[in-house]
């Protein structure tokens, strides 16, 4: 594994940190429910950030755009939109069954697709050199799948166990049963995300460098528009709820909570910036690999944020021996696919 491959792990498992904890400010908030923090959030970090840093870092961006086949831009939003339904029923699980629990569950239902599908169907760019997945390292990348998965069936056989004392001491926002069902849902849909990337990357990036960008400016590029479907999806659910409760005024009753869901966008915005450039520098299996990893640390981000936030707080005995043993399962799993990607050429 040469120092390129090396970082790109690092971003990846930064970019999964990142993300799975951008929700943090939503503790902090009094004034502000799911519909305002979803939508100053997602605006920010979906639309506002990335089109101005594309439009500032690339030349020419929207020739470089109209330069593309259609299906370029279809193929990464219909992804996208995915990730986007996805996202939306994700805030809702927060506030049924806790971050650190929904974090866990619907990531890990999403990687075994978003692992395997570009080794079967490949990506474009360097991702269409993905070993297969009857290679070895095709085969190693499943088995840190595998690994991954216990430690998802852990997660959840610890979240039973952690609702049942919680309803018998406090009320809880819904059944752990029902915010499971959804989160399972969600977690089918949630590879949206990287798989935007994946099979739109290519393209993207090279009409842009062709016209001056940068590989910061190009990543970027890839977002601005890819993400495009999903933007819709999770801008629209708000407005709807703000709209059904009546509530657009909470939106600029608080400008510190305002200063906090922006800050969601931004923690959104720098994640998936991480893991579009950490999926590149890993090389030809990035697209597996580099999803596996960054859904391995997104997980230990929520649970971390799930144990500081109080979460767990007065759950003791199995369930919590199961989440310990979930998080070192998980962190095992990112080692076996990380080994899996030095076996691919450099």
């Amino acid at each position: 594994m040469n120092s390129t491959q090396v970082l790109g792990i690092i971003l990846v498992a930064l970019a999964g940190i990142v993300i799975g904890s951008s929700a943090w400010p939503m503790k902090l908030m009094r004034k502000f429910q799911v519909e305002h923090w979803l939508f100053t959030g997602m605006l920010v970090g979906l639309v506002i950030l990335p089109w101005t840093i594309t439009l500032l870092l690339c030349p020419r961006a929207m020739d470089g755009y109209a330069s593309l086949p259609a299906g370029t831009l279809l193929k990464g939003n219909l992804w996208a939109a995915a990730w986007g339904v996805a996202n939306v029923m994700c805030s809702l699980c927060y506030v049924r069954i806790g971050v650190g629990l929904t974090g866990a569950i619907l990531t890990g239902m999403g990687v075994s697709l978003g692992v395997t599908l570009p080794m079967i169907v490949k990506g474009s760019g360097l991702f269409r050199d993905a070993p297969d997945l009857g290679s070895p390292a095709g085969i190693t990348v499943l088995a840190g799948v595998a690994v991954m998965l216990v430690g998802v069936v852990l997660t959840a056989l610890a979240g039973f166990g952690r609702d049942a004392v919680l309803r018998r001491e406090r009320k809880t926002a819904g059944s752990f049963a029902a915010g499971l069902l959804m989160a399972i849902v969600a977690g089918v849909c949630s590879c949206g995300l990287g798989l935007a990337f994946v099979y739109s990357q290519g393209p993207i990036m090279a009409a842009m460098t062709s016209r001056g960008a940068g590989q910061i400016g190009a990543t970027f590029a890839v977002w601005a528009a890819g993400l495009t479907g999903g933007a819709l999806i999770n801008i629209a659910w708000p407005l709807l709820l703000m709209r059904r409760n009546k509530s657009f005024a909470v939106l600029f009753s608080s400008a510190p909570e305002l200063a906090l869901a922006a800050i969601i966008g931004i923690n959104m915005t720098v994640g998936i910036l991480l893991m579009g450039t950490g999926m590149r520098w890993l090389g030809a299996l990035g697209a597996s690999v580099g999803f596996g990893i960054q859904q391995a640390s997104q997980m230990l981000g929520a649970q971390g944020l799930g144990f500081v936030s109080g979460e767990w707080r007065g759950i003791a005995g199995r369930p919590r021996n199961r989440m310990y043993a979930a998080i070192v399962l998980l962190i095992a799993a990112g080692v076996v696919m990380a080994c899996g990607n030095s076996m691919t050429k450099s």
